[in-house]
């Protein structure tokens, strides 16, 4: 895979970690947030999560190595809580509380820190994203390939970026039925994505030789 070039690994950057799979939770994070705060989150979260990415991407043998697994544990890990979050959107279960809630001490959190929150775990850290940069890095060697993959995943957080900031407010017009609707299918598509991430996972591992993530 050491010669998969830059379109390449940003096509499945996009595919994993693109506005169609974020749109809606960075519109239920910013529900109740005026237009500046909006613009805020939305360039904290994307800076949050290109830092991620590219942390990720540069370092990942040492990270590999220090915490002994290998690339196929990271994808079961990745697969199976990614799956845990796609079902709670196909139950409509909240993770966080839109906009609202509090801090340990009783006293009211920031509107933007709880958006923040809640786009932690679909977008800044998010399993897929994570688990594609560490199998994308260690995939190839050295420091100019993992650069790429860095390279490509900073360039899949700014379109994220400018869809937040060109989109949201087209999604936020949405009924809120259509929204709810438009979560839970959204939901059960993203549950196949990590089913098939565990799949590929026990797949590298020789327990499951037949499976192929193309399809038929």
């Amino acid at each position: 895979m050491g010669s998969i070039n830059f379109a390449d690994v940003f096509a499945t950057f996009l595919a994993l970690l693109g506005p169609q799979k974020i749109l809606l939770s960075f519109e239920a994070a910013t529900r109740r947030l005026s237009s500046r705060e909006i613009r805020f989150l939305a360039a904290t979260s994307s800076i949050a999560a290109a830092a991620v990415g590219v942390a990720c991407a540069l370092t990942a043998p040492w990270l590999t190595t220090f915490f002994h697994i290998s690339y196929q544990a990271v994808e079961l890990a990745g697969g199976s809580i990614f799956f845990i979050y796609a079902v709670t959107l196909v139950f409509g279960v909240r993770l966080f509380d839109e906009g609202g809630g509090e801090q340990p001490d009783g006293t009211p959190a920031h509107p933007v820190s709880t958006g923040f929150r809640a786009l932690v775990l679909p977008y800044v850290v998010t399993p897929l994203g994570v688990s594609a940069v560490l199998v994308e890095s260690l995939s190839g060697a050295g420091w100019g390939w993992r650069s790429v993959v860095a390279a490509s995943y900073v360039a899949v957080a700014a379109i994220d970026l400018v869809c937040f900031l060109l989109l949201g407010p087209l999604v936020r017009r949405m009924h809120a039925v259509v929204r709810e609707v438009l979560s839970r299918l959204l939901g059960l598509l993203l549950a196949g994505v990590g089913v098939n991430l565990f799949l590929q996972g026990l797949t590298g591992l020789g327990l499951l030789p037949h499976y192929s993530s193309g399809g038929h």
